[in-house]
């Protein structure tokens, strides 16, 4: 089927509405694989830029660090609390109901808030409870918990209840477990955020998001060039010939077209970088427009290619995707 662009009606430029009328913006920080020790001048420099969204998470390790850059930031009158959007998810671990809350508290302790603008459930599998954040067996698997989604959402619903976040969501979460959320909740799910960018460019889950008037966020939209797995033959998104004659048509860089790209499907989009040029290119990308003839360009780059999807190595060497047996592993569906 040839690609259209089909812009929401809710965006406008430089922030998306959410289905309570708040204003999202639609350019972010994403913080994941930022360590300490660097993640709190990304945040600084980040927000000094312009940048106003700010994607966090509890498994990132780094809430600690980006609580005392947004500290420092509110006490010398950089920016106000008000002024930001700040997203962070729930782990695994805590997906039994009475363990929701305190995940909440401990994140907002961390980034010294007294609420978030989005909590966001991170996956849709629940890992075992407990302290030990990826809880494996002796042959390296994950020890899984069986607590279904709906039962971790009631407590998230009870957040926004009491004032501790403005908007929950999800993350991860396929076309079919968005839906049934979205059906069986009292307080709708804001925001589904997965991997997106040309190569998963998500367009199926994407028209279902919008027709149920959750807003899209993009993670790794850059193709994830420095996760950790990364394998020499992978496919290299930056790197991507016709790509790079698009950045040179437009006298961009690659990793401005490619962020360009989600902001006119009206796609929320969360790039991450510590380097100080890096993140002020990021965000500088307001100042120009793809033609409709290279939005489908790059939408015909879709492969579709995951960087992000969790591996288990076996004894041959072969890899399998670590969570699939488990019956909530959401890339099983296909899309």
């Amino acid at each position: 089927m040839p690609w259209k662009l089909e812009r929401s009606d809710a965006f406008n430029g430089t922030h998306t509405t959410l289905h309570t009328g708040a204003k999202m913006p639609v350019v972010g920080l994403g913080t994941w694989k930022s360590k300490p020790g660097e993640v709190a001048n990304a945040i600084r420099v980040g927000v000094e830029a312009g940048v106003r969204h700010i994607d966090c998470a509890q498994i990132y390790g780094n809430e600690k660090e980006i609580g005392e850059a947004l500290k420092g930031l509110f006490d010398s009158g950089v920016v106000k609390r008000e002024e930001l959007f700040i997203t962070s998810k729930l782990w695994n671990t805590f997906h039994a109901a009475q363990d929701v809350r305190p995940a909440l508290q401990k994140t907002l302790t961390d980034l010294q808030l007294e609420y978030l603008d989005l909590y966001l459930i991170h996956w849709p599998h629940g890992f075992e409870r407990g302290d030990v954040l990826f809880p494996k067996n002796e042959d390296g698997t994950v020890r899984y918990a069986d607590t279904h989604y709906l039962e971790t959402w009631g407590p998230m619903e009870q957040a926004v209840n009491d004032g501790l976040v403005r908007h929950i969501g999800l993350s991860n979460f396929n076309c079919r477990q968005m839906t049934e959320v979205y059906e069986k909740s009292t307080v709708k799910p804001a925001v589904n955020q997965c991997e997106c960018h040309p190569y998963l460019n998500q367009e199926q889950l994407l028209a279902a998001a919008r027709k149920l008037n959750i807003v899209f966020t993009a993670y790794s939209p850059l193709g994830s060039g420095d996760r950790p797995w990364a394998k020499p033959d992978d496919p290299k998104l930056l790197d991507d010939a016709e790509l790079k004659k698009l950045a040179d048509k437009y006298g961009k860089t690659s990793a401005q077209v490619l962020i360009r790209f989600q902001v006119e499907r009206g796609v929320v989009v969360i790039p991450k970088s510590v380097n100080a040029d890096r993140i002020r290119a990021n965000f500088n990308v307001f100042d120009f427009e793809l033609s409709e003839e290279d939005m489908v360009t790059m939408a015909s780059f879709n492969r579709p290619w995951r960087a992000c999807e969790p591996k288990l190595k076996l004894d041959d060497g072969s890899e399998i995707p670590r969570d699939a047996k488990h019956p909530l592993y959401p890339f099983n569906d296909a899309y």
